[in-house]
């Protein structure tokens, strides 16, 4: 998206904990309450905010403490919200993991990368970078 089709851009820093998900979630409701969003897309959006916070809280920093940034922006015409996730945790691009085997059943199937998969195929957009430093996933969904 462009700068200037942004009608509203807020940013939320938070300790990566998964303690703070609440604070994520409600930070992502009062941006999006007042808007037309279908519901399906809404609840896709709820997904892919829990699944990457969760996944930045669990494994960004190892055992230390750090921070994770949200940064929303919301555009009206088209209808898109774009979220930026950032943290200065260890380097990882985890769009650049193979998708998993969905044909396999869960016990043939290796841990893990499931989460991102699904963020993958409901965002309409998805891009990750290592930039000064810090992680940054953006995703971009159509709100109706």
């Amino acid at each position: 998206m462009e700068k200037s089709e942004m009608t509203q851009t807020r940013e939320l820093i938070v300790d990566a904990t998964v303690e703070n998900l609440d604070a994520v979630n409600d930070f992502i409701e009062e941006l999006l309450s007042p808007l037309e969003c279908l519901p399906k897309n809404r609840l896709q959006i709820d997904l892919a905010v829990e699944e990457i916070f969760v996944n930045i809280a669990n494994y960004a920093y190892g055992d230390k403490q750090g921070k994770a940034v949200i940064r929303v922006s919301i555009c009206q015409n088209p209808p898109i919200a774009e979220f930026v996730f950032m943290d200065e945790g260890m380097p990882y691009n985890p769009l650049a993991k193979e998708d998993p085997d969905i044909n396999l059943s869960a016990e043939q199937r290796q841990i893990g990368g499931l989460g991102v998969f699904l963020v993958k195929k409901i965002a309409d957009y998805v891009n990750y970078e290592h930039k000064d430093g810090k992680n940054v996933l953006t995703i971009q969904k159509k709100l109706t």
